[in-house]
């Protein structure tokens, strides 16, 4: 188990967005607005981490992170870091697409990198790729001297390098088990001493789990069950 000291990392994916609600692969920026349903799961953010010391908040370079950060932002008087290596999983030669050989391609690549971590998405990043881009924007802030940062990110990739960094998380946890919108990551280490996972969507941030498989978007599906369990 890593050290308890370190910095306190808490992952939330965004709130509910209208590419989700079409289950389309929606990864380029700027990306779909936050839906109603979204505003108000962010607008559940704060209260639900009243206990929190934050010392830094970061989110992607896509709208729907900003817009789910902002009502925490808000509430702390605090300033928004945006890092481009907390973006989604890019779908490439799939992006928006919402048919179920899309999905199913996208997912098993993504949980296939457990095995084949320089393999591409089509048109798209490799494993390692993905995973050292979201390493820099953790070293950023842990090497800001942050003791508890949270950064509004996207399922997917959530998943994806928690299974490949974390050290109490599978790739078959990873790939079973859903981030729903709003849902969260909380983690305690540091970049070189590694990850452990203290929470794996717990609860949902936003308050309850109202996002459902149906409007919680490819980046909050299992990994079908065609894919076979060594693609997890």
């Amino acid at each position: 188990m890593v050290d308890d000291g370190g910095m306190r990392l808490i992952l939330i994916r965004h709130g509910q967005t209208s590419s989700n609600v079409a289950d389309l692969l929606d990864s380029a920026e700027p990306g779909a607005d936050l839906t109603d349903l979204g505003r108000r799961q962010a607008s559940a953010v704060p209260e639900s981490l009243t206990e929190e010391r934050i010392d830094v908040v970061y989110a992607s370079t896509l709208v729907r992170t900003q817009q789910t950060a902002a009502p925490l932002l808000a509430e702390r008087a605090l300033d928004l870091v945006v890092h481009p290596g907390l973006r989604e999983v890019g779908a490439g030669d799939l992006e928006m697409r919402g048919d179920e050989e899309a999905h199913r391609i996208y997912l098993s690549t993504i949980f296939g990198w457990a095995q084949d971590p320089d393999s591409r998405m089509p048109g798209g990043q490799s494993g390692r790729e993905v995973w050292d881009r979201y390493d820099e924007a953790i070293a950023e802030a842990h090497g800001s001297g942050a003791q508890t940062a949270v950064m509004f990110s996207h399922g997917a990739i959530m998943r994806s390098w928690a299974a490949a960094r974390v050290a109490n998380v599978t790739g078959e946890h990873a790939a079973r088990n859903r981030i729903t919108n709003t849902g969260a990551i909380v983690l305690q280490g540091d970049p070189a001493a590694g990850w452990w996972a203290e929470t794996w969507e717990g609860m949902a941030l936003g308050g309850d789990r109202l996002s459902t498989p149906a409007t919680s978007g490819p980046g909050g599906e299992e990994l079908p069950e065609e894919a076979g369990p060594e693609q997890a």
